[in-house]
């Protein structure tokens, strides 16, 4: 601050040097322009700096502006009562009242009637427009708008662009409020609402943002982000991120997702029936009711899978699934609904899990059928065996009756 003060200082003495004193270069007027002072001071109306003693640079014009200043310097107030009271530097009011209660606040600047009126000891203001930052005591606020953050109070950092934008905020920090009534209900800090009407019942909430017209209206609670008009948000909820939530019928293009290849295993995004996106999880920790599928994989084995081309494939790519309507039929757990009720598409992910039961349920079957042709095959293999064994003792009985039989005898003829 002393750096700028001593810069400007050293800027009027070089223009006091170059005019009044350079010789040949001006002519002395005699008497003084009217309402011409010392010190580069000007002042018109009633008691318009009529306490000044050593401030210089001073600029009056309007009843009592300036009326307080005494060491004061490089303040300009325009309009009736203007910094009435200020004795601080480099503060520009213009309209009446502006600034009229300033007292010790320096680089504040007031363009309306009744802005920055309350400010005593703030510094670093902007106010344009009527009653903008009306009740502001604080520092480093702007507010452009008739009643822009007219209640802010001890609020600081606060940035404000329209009519009624922060109206009621009073001593919430770092809010950013563009566009007509943005903001209105804000009393938290550091919320962010560009769009008529955004954030306008938020309240306590803090940290939200809001972008579009009405965005964010029903918000109360915090860290809540809301993009596209109409995208009221809920009130109570907090951490919530809503974009175009009320558009129906259309289509979503997000960029840098297609196609890329993060380098890590994928995990698929999948989409709520309230339309939140998150991961499938598989851990016990997010599970109760745990128990066998059994039976109810069964209901799969009367789907009946279909080719297909979708109505809107410009490609006519051949497409292979279910249809929502017929497994309903068959299981209506199976089929995601539409907000009217109708069926919308499948849990093929559920489908697929059932499938792997039905697979194991089958896979088990083959062992144990595999297991008793096992059990035969040995059986058979060894009454093979034992029927070889019985051949061979068989054999070798006969044998031995064949050599022990005697051998057959001839009778001799008589003569």
């Amino acid at each position: 601050m002393k750096t700028i003060t001593n810069s400007i200082y050293a800027a009027f003495g070089l223009f006091a040097f170059l005019c009044f004193i350079a010789p040949g270069t001006t002519q002395a007027v005699n008497p003084p322009p009217d309402g011409c002072y010392p010190n580069f001071t000007t002042a018109e109306g009633c008691d318009a700096l009529n306490s000044l003693t050593t401030g210089a640079a001073n600029t009056a014009v309007g009843w009592s502006s300036l009326k307080s200043v005494t060491t004061g310097g490089f303040n300009t107030g325009v309009g009736a009562g203007a910094l009435l009271l200020n004795n601080g530097d480099n503060n520009t009011a213009t309209g009446t009242a502006a600034l009229v209660l300033n007292a010790t606040g320096a680089d504040n600047t007031a363009n309306g009637t009744a802005a920055l009126v309350h400010n005593s000891t703030g510094s670093a203001n902007t106010a344009i427009g009527a009653f903008a930052l009306n009740n502001n005591t604080a520092d480093a606020n702007t507010a452009v708008g008739h009643w822009a953050a007219i209640s802010n109070t001890s609020g600081t950092a606060n940035t404000v662009v329209g009519a009624s934008a922060l109206r009621d905020n009073m001593e919430g920090n770092e809010n950013t409020a563009l566009g007509l009534w943005a903001g209105l209900g804000i009393q938290g800090s550091r919320n962010t609402a560009v769009g008529t009407s955004t954030l306008r019942d938020t309240v306590q909430g803090n940290d939200n943002t809001a972008v579009g017209r009405w965005a964010g209206l029903a918000l109360t609670g915090s860290n809540n982000i809301c993009i596209g008009s109409g995208v009221f948000g809920v009130a109570g909820e907090s951490n919530a991120i809503r974009i175009g939530d009320n558009l129906t019928g259309g289509y979503c293009i997000i960029g840098n997702i297609w196609n890329v290849g993060p380098g890590v295993p994928n995990t698929p995004v999948l989409v709520s029936d309230t339309g939140r996106l998150g991961v499938n999880t598989s851990s016990r920790r997010f599970k109760h009711d745990i128990k066998p599928m059994d039976k109810a994989s069964e209901a799969i084995l009367s789907l009946k899978p279909v080719a297909f081309h979708y109505n809107d494939d410009t490609k006519n790519i051949p497409c292979f699934g279910l249809i929502a309507e017929e497994v309903a039929v068959v299981d209506p757990t199976l089929v995601i609904r539409d907000e009217k009720g109708a069926p919308f598409t499948v849990r093929y992910d559920q489908v697929n899990a059932m499938l792997l039961n039905e697979f194991l349920k089958e896979h088990k079957k083959v062992e144990a059928l595999q297991a008793t042709v096992a059990r035969q095959q040995n059986a058979m293999e060894t009454l093979t065996a034992q029927l070889k064994e019985q051949a061979a003792q068989i054999q070798k009985v006969s044998a031995k009756i064949e050599i022990s039989r005697p051998a057959p005898q001839v009778a001799a003829r008589r003569k």
